[in-house]
């Protein structure tokens, strides 16, 4: 690895965690890079997840100190989310490479589409044990399954559930999307640790930069303007990277 490619890793590790906790699309940049890099796509995929563990801790102590703390309702979240992601990185690590870079694509173009929609303006409500009902269950389960596979653009698939289905509030759905994010990401880096598809050397400069995009998301009161031109740069990028996959 050469330094320009470990500031490459850190600073788009930066973005990345930045974005993921704001809002949604961080792996959209950072698998991609870690394939560009020279990592084999199953690589690539187990050795993201270390950046995406160590980013969600960050995000997660920084809400927990700020006093966001709803533990029980987001464990309740969490578990089916863990049997899903555990499907979904052992799905993962059956597929061949070509097959596994086409889904790469596809799912980079869908969730730019989402993103691109604009949110409604729903009346909000906190979240109670009794509005979680087996359709929120099973749609956890799916976005865990779908996080264990690939990961790219799971926050729309929060937003859709979370703030769509059961209007939570957007700051909220958030501080509930990292810390299930850490309690299914955490399985599914095992099984990709078991089977040799992880690289610590880019996972950890990866993290590195990800970790301090997401403390910065923290605190960092995005007001709507800015929120835009974070979604319009992301997917500036993400239509390079989905050109470059497909045309070389």
């Amino acid at each position: 690895m050469s330094l320009l490619e470990a500031l490459a890793l850190v600073a788009i590790g930066g973005v990345a965690g930045f974005i993921n906790v704001l809002s949604a699309g961080g792996s959209m940049l950072t698998l991609p890079l870690l394939m560009f890099l020279g990592l084999p796509p199953q690589t690539a995929n187990g050795t993201n997840r270390v950046s995406i563990v160590l980013q969600s801790v960050t995000a997660v102590g920084g809400f927990f100190r700020a006093g966001a703390r709803d533990i029980g309702i987001s464990l309740r979240l969490a578990i089916p989310a863990v049997f899903g992601s555990l499907l979904g990185a052992w799905l993962a690590l059956q597929v061949p490479d070509a097959l596994f870079e086409a889904v790469l694509v596809a799912a980079m173009v869908i969730a730019s589409v989402m993103m691109l929609l604009p949110q409604p303006r729903l009346d909000t409500r906190t979240l109670t044990p009794e509005r979680l009902t087996p359709v929120v269950y099973l749609a956890m389960f799916v976005i865990g399954l779908y996080g264990g596979f690939i990961q790219v653009g799971v926050g729309v698939l929060f937003i859709a559930v979370l703030y769509r289905l059961l209007r939570i509030d957007l700051a909220q759905v958030n501080v509930f999307k990292v810390f299930i994010i850490l309690l299914y990401t955490l399985p599914a880096l095992a099984m990709f640790v078991l089977s040799d598809q992880v690289r610590w050397s880019y996972g950890l400069l990866l993290a590195l930069g990800s970790m301090s995009g997401a403390w910065l998301a923290v605190r960092v009161n995005l007001g709507p303007r800015g929120a835009v031109w974070v979604k319009w740069l992301t997917i500036a990028v993400i239509v390079a990277i989905v050109v470059r996959l497909l045309l070389f």
